[in-house]
Parts: structure tokens; sequence; C-alpha cells
């Protein structure tokens, strides 16, 4: 049927190299006498244009010839018999091209013995053929001729189709280029487009240069053997070959075509510089050359559009990192005047509880200190001068200025407290010593109410503290079971000591403390259900300030209390810092 060995090659010296080999158009031969086939081989055996030979296809019925055509879509020109199997046998096959296998482009002429059997106008008009010859009147010039009319004809309508095809995908390309965000995938997607463009089997590289040095470029992407090369920057790190056709492309700033490499140039709007280096499997053709420039020309709006996109995508992130950070000062900021806001709010209200108090409490001992001087002046205007009177008045009013004393004392406490600053002098001390001099101190006091104070603590506790301040916590303790104990009563002081610190206890048998007591007990300015025994007066400040010196000291305070009438025990604890 077929002998695809039968490829007449015409080698041309001054065409083309030795070592690649030339191209062959393909020509069928479809007639059922085999003379034909070979007078036709015979008469083309040497047949050459523009340096390509042919490679002769033979079929001797119209059924063959279908099945040739369906195998071989590459088939440039058909010599092809009327009468075979039928009288329109090879008619039938024209058809059977042009209808059913859809190839336009492949060049048909049809040869007849029997002129009578189609008749050449009517045929001419009703079948897609391109030439019409009587087998008697086809020489061996007219068939070289015919055969040559038709390859050019075949070749001008593949360059047509070639470009047709070309250009819808450089459309349908330039389009999806376009909507590429990322450098990177712009650049593949090139690679990608030309090859397709081109059709051909093809690895290369994509390489752009912006700014200075203008020695130095970026290899964006890389395709086939070139693959590797892709996120390298600098020439450098190209091999020689490529690294020269490179170099030249930024020099020459144009195109150029080789035989196996292609080196593309453009410049974006934005004075950025793309070469693409491409190395194919096959020369490109003239239409092909022609192609990749119109397709070239419509990238620098696509590298620029990318461009674009990317400082708007940083700008527009730099935009929202500076909102984020001023949303964040300007939040900071409310914050603090918030919090300021709330602090003079709070300071405020201290004020007014501070005024408040201090006329409050202050007003007795003063009123008392006013009226026994008055007394006095009256005692001091008698004869004689009755000194066992003056001397009460006197002890009146001492006793007066030392309420008055330890009241401002407090707030001076309560005011160091308070500051933000304030330091802890931590030395070693004997705990057991400081307590037990607070219990001696503190022991006149009692006396005068009948009361006892009982002292348990094991001895020399040699403890890392600040003595005046934790000296004033317990004192205050102290000082509070006193005056809410009742005459008579009994107190406790003691301490323990374990492995998570140490635990100072004040108990005493007063009024206990009440759930609403236990709510606020270390509050400032807070007076407890309970009064004093004695008439004691007190400012609401000795247990807050109590808690600011333990916690100062990195412990705790706390109170227990079975109910009222049960009294109270304070618990100090602070952590196991020994000295």
């Amino acid at each position: 049927m077929t002998d695809d060995s039968d490829l007449i090659r015409v080698i041309d010296d001054s065409g083309v190299a030795a070592d690649e080999p030339s191209l062959a158009w393909k020509v069928a031969i479809i007639d059922d006498d085999p003379a034909v086939h070979e007078g036709t081989r015979f008469a083309l055996y040497d047949y050459n244009l523009n340096g390509q030979g042919i490679e002769i296809l033979s079929a001797y019925s119209a059924e063959e010839g279908r099945e040739l055509m369906r195998a071989h879509r590459d088939i440039a020109v058909v010599l092809l018999d009327v009468v075979m199997e039928t009288d329109d046998a090879g008619l039938m096959l024209v058809d059977h091209i042009r209808s059913e296998l859809k190839n336009e482009t492949v060049r048909i002429i049809l040869r007849t013995g029997q002129p009578g059997q189609a008749p050449e106008r009517r045929v001419i008009v009703e079948y897609d053929i391109n030439d019409y010859k009587a087998k008697t009147e086809l020489t061996a010039d007219k068939l070289f001729t015919s055969l040559t009319a038709s390859l050019r004809g075949y070749q001008q309508l593949q360059r047509m189709v070639e470009t047709r095809r070309g250009l819808e995908m450089i459309i349908e390309g330039a389009a999806t280029l376009y909507d590429l965000k990322s450098m990177q995938k712009l650049a593949e997607g090139v690679l990608t487009q030309i090859a397709s463009l081109l059709n051909v089997e093809c690895g290369g590289i994509l390489v752009l240069r912006e700014g200075a040095p203008r020695e130095r470029f970026s290899i964006l992407a890389g395709s086939g053997c070139y693959r590797h090369f892709a996120g390298l920057a600098g020439a450098d790190k190209l091999d020689d070959i490529l690294r020269q056709a490179v170099q030249s492309a930024f020099e020459r700033c144009a195109h150029e075509f080789q035989p196996k490499l292609s080196v593309l140039y453009l410049r974006t709007a934005t004075a950025r510089e793309v070469v693409v280096v491409l190395e194919t499997s096959r020369t490109l053709t003239p239409t092909d050359r022609s192609l990749v420039e119109v397709f070239c020309s419509r990238l620098s709006v696509a590298f620029d559009n990318v461009i674009l996109y990317e400082e708007l995508h940083e700008a527009n992130i730099r935009l929202e990192e500076r909102v984020r950070d001023r949303t964040h000062a300007l939040t900071t900021a409310n914050d603090r005047l918030s919090a300021q806001w709330t602090r003079l709010r709070r300071a405020n209200e201290f004020k007014n509880e501070v005024l408040g108090t201090v006329a409050h409490d202050l007003k007795n001992p003063l009123g008392v200190i006013l009226g026994r001087a008055e007394m006095l002046n009256e005692l001091a205007a008698m004869e004689p001068i009755p000194l066992p009177r003056i001397q009460d008045q006197l002890g009146h009013i001492r006793a007066s200025a030392r309420q008055l004393t330890e009241m401002v004392n407090e707030l001076i406490s309560d005011a160091m407290m308070d500051t933000i600053d304030i330091a802890i002098r931590n030395e070693p001390i004997d705990l057991a010593a400081m307590l037990a001099e607070i219990v001696v101190s503190n022991r006149a006091l009692a006396e005068k109410k009948q009361q006892n104070i009982h002292f348990v603590s094991p001895p020399h506790q040699i403890w890392n503290c600040d003595p005046d301040r934790l000296r004033e916590a317990v004192d205050n303790l102290v000082s509070n079971a006193i005056k809410y104990t009742p005459h008579g009563g009994r107190m406790e002081l003691s301490m323990s000591v374990d492995d998570r610190g140490i635990a100072i206890r004040v108990k005493d048998e007063g009024p206990g403390l009440s759930q609403e007591d236990m709510s606020r007990l270390f509050g400032r300015f807070q007076r407890l259900s309970a009064r004093p025994t004695g008439g004691e007066s007190s400012t609401g400040l000795g247990l807050s300030i109590v808690k600011r010196i333990v916690e100062l000291h990195g412990g705790t305070v706390d109170a227990q209390s079975a109910g009222p009438g049960q009294g109270a025990t304070f618990v100090i604890r602070l952590p196991a810092i020994s000295a």
C-alpha cells in the first residue's frame, strides 16, 4: 500500500548544514495503475524546492487513499486518479478529504486517463480540486510545474493557518497573562505561551533587568533543561552560552534568531528590560519569528501591569501597617487617657473622702483641745490657782493631741503607701525579737483596759524584710486588736515557720467580723460595723496600710472570723526568703 521509505532528498551544500537533515514535502500518489507510480517516482527523483526534497507515499485504491490521508495529515499534494474501484472513486475521495477529514490545505491534482468520465469544467466547478490534468499531457516538465505550483500554494496556506493559529493564541495568551499578578507566574506563563505558539519543544529562561547596577539581573523563570536556573540572580549563575546570549541582547536591544538559539528582547514603558532565551529543536520559520515578535510587542504592558500591581500591593501593605500602627497608638493613647481619667476620678473621690474623714475625725479632738484650753484660761485667772484642776485639763489636752498625732501619722503612712515608686529596704532581722518588742510597746495601752497580750514564737528567726515597714504593719494589727477587744479581754500574737514561709497571727476576742465587713475589710477609709471598746477613734486606713506593706514584701494578708461576737484572727504570710 504505502512505502514510507520512499524519501527523496536532495542535499544542497549552499543551503543546509551537513549535520542538519533537510525536511521533505509529502506527496501522495493515489492511482490503481502501478506504472503511474513508477513513472511519477522516476520523473520526480531529483525534485527540490527551497532546499527540500519530497517523500512520495503510494496508495493503489480510493480506500487505501482514505487510510493514507487519515494517517498522514501533513500531506502537501495529492496526485489523484479519477477512475479506480468505480468511475467516480477519485471524486468521492475528494469529498471525503474536504468534508470528512476537513483537510482544506492539501493541494489535489486530479489526473485521469479517461477525460470523458470526468469532464474538466464540471469537475473543476463541482469538486474542490486545485488542478486537472489528463495523464497523456502530464509530461515530466508539466508534472514538475504543476507540483511546484501546488507546493507553493500549500506552503502559503500553511503559513496563513499557522499565522491565524498563532494570532489566536497571542490574543488568548495575552489576555491570560494580563490577569496574572505575580512576576514569577507571568514569566513562567510567557515561556509556556511561546512554546505553545511555536508548537515546538523548547527550553528557555526569562531574565529581568531593572535599576542599577546594569550588569545585574534576575532569572525569573526557566523551562525544559534550563528549569534549574529559575530564581537565581546574576550573570555568574548561567553557563557561558546563555550568559553571552543574555548580555549580547542587553547590549544590542534587539531580537536575534540563530539556528538553535533564539533571543528575544523587549523594553517596558517603565524602562525595565526583559530577555527571553529559547533553545528549540528546529530552526524558527519566518512565520514563527513574526508571531514571536508580535507576541513580544504585547508583553510590555503585561510586565508593567504586574510591576504596578506589586508596587500597589506593597504600598497597600505599608499603608495597612501604618494604619494598624496608628490605630494601635491611638488605642494605647486612649487607654492611657481613660486610665488617667479613672485615676483622676478616684483621686477626686479620695480627696473628698480624706476631707470628710479629716473634718469628722479631727473635729472631736480639736474641740476637746479648744474647750480644755478655754477652761485653762479661766482656771489661770483664779486666786489661788487650782493646780490639780489645771493638771487634769492638761491631761485631756495631751490625750487629744496624741489622738490627733496618731490620725495624722496614719494619713501620712497611707499617702506613702500610695506612691508608685515606694521601695522596700530588705535586711536580715530577728523577727521573733521584733515581735516581742511590739508586744512590750503595746502592753501599757492594753493594761489600761485590763487586757492581756500573749506572745508565742520560736526563738531567733532571722528573716530578710524591711523592719520599719513590717513593724508598722504588725503594730497596726495589734493596735486594732487592743482597740476592739473588750475590757479584760485576751489577745495573742504568734509566729509559725514552715517550708512555704512564715505566718504571723494576731488573734483577739473582739466583736468579730460580719460578711459585709469581710467584703470591704482592707479598703481605704472603710469603717467596720463594730466600734472601738474604749472610745478610740479610727480613720479606716490601718488595714489598707497593712495590706500594702505585706504585698510589697511579696506576701498576703487575710482575716478569719467565725462571725459576730466570735473574735477575729488576722494572718500575715511572707514567702520563704530567709537571710
